[in-house]
């Protein structure tokens, strides 16, 4: 079973999808103000100024709403910390051992027989000062 990829960006939606919540829920809202002044021309009593009411201050809340835009959704923004490796207590077996890369029987290792740096190679011992100016 393969784990949830974790997200390690705070990315808003994009516009569009932003954009098409914001127009759509500004739609309900107003289509639910043309039923109110719908229903306050065919109902009497308090009803009809309770829906006067509303159609009244729908308009508003829409926009307020509407220009509410991406500030409401939230974003797990906490940083992906990976498990941390367990510590060694002790050398795993045949560490500095022979056959190591260290070790002086290995061609190339520092310690072998004419790798650079070795004792008896060209330029074995010198050392070159220079200072940068």
């Amino acid at each position: 079973m393969s784990e949830p990829v974790p997200s390690i960006t705070s990315a808003p939606e994009p516009l569009a999808v932003d954009q098409a919540r914001r127009t759509r829920s500004y739609l309900i809202q107003m289509s639910i103000r043309v039923v109110c002044i719908i229903g306050a021309v065919l109902v009497d009593g308090w009803v009809r100024w309770a829906l006067v009411a509303a159609a009244v201050v729908l308009p508003y809340s829409a926009v307020l709403i509407a220009n509410a835009g991406r500030d409401h959704a939230t974003h797990d923004t906490s940083p992906v910390t990976p498990a941390a490796a367990p510590a060694l207590t002790e050398l795993p077996d045949g560490a500095g051992s022979a056959g190591t890369p260290d070790s002086p029987d290995v061609p190339g290792s520092p310690g072998a027989p004419g790798a650079p740096g070795s004792p008896g190679s060209p330029g074995a011992g010198r050392v070159i000062d220079h200072v940068d100016d």
